[in-house]
């Protein structure tokens, strides 16, 4: 019975994360998730020990992609995160008579940073979502093991013989 190595095993982990992470941002862009594009940068495939991770590398976390941000405490600065936002996805405020738009901009940015704030995210009060990653997961984990499970399998039986050899001398 052939035997995988722990480089045949990663390889095809490897592969199969790239796959899911290039799933991740279509559905990202999909669902309009997509402003600045540093979520998408962030997002890395790394070798472990062990295999391989999905990381995401200094961002906010991941998961309010699917379940939104609840209402509470907001970062030191929120007004200006939600500013950036807006300028990233091309949103801006109705000017009032003389007001300059950088002025409505940053009043729009201060209202929807209090409401975020009051009541979470307009996705966290609809329920969140299910179509970022958390369908793709167990696509990803039965691909991985359709390739490697069998051949998985006869691993680890041949590494717990060899351990179990070495643990008698």
């Amino acid at each position: 019975m052939p035997v995988i190595t722990n480089s045949d095993a990663q390889g095809v982990v490897l592969q199969e994360l790239e796959l899911l992470r290039t799933r991740i941002i279509a559905n990202m862009r999909t669902a309009g998730a997509v402003a600045s594009g540093r979520t998408i940068a962030s997002l890395r495939v790394v070798p472990t020990d062990g295999g391989a991770a999905l990381v995401t590398t200094g961002r906010m976390p991941f998961g309010v992609l699917e379940t939104g941000r609840r209402g509470g405490r907001v970062p030191q600065g929120f007004t200006q995160i939600i500013r950036e936002w807006m300028a990233a996805k091309g949103i801006h405020a109705q000017r009032n008579g003389s007001q300059s738009q950088e002025r409505a901009d940053s009043s729009m940015a201060w209202a929807i940073s209090r409401k975020i704030a009051r009541e979470g995210t307009s996705l966290f009060r609809r329920g969140g979502r299910d179509t970022i990653y958390s369908q793709e997961i167990p696509k990803t984990i039965a691909a991985i093991d359709a390739k490697i499970g069998v051949l998985f399998d006869a691993y680890v039986d041949e590494s717990i013989k060899l351990n179990n050899n070495e643990v008698g001398r």
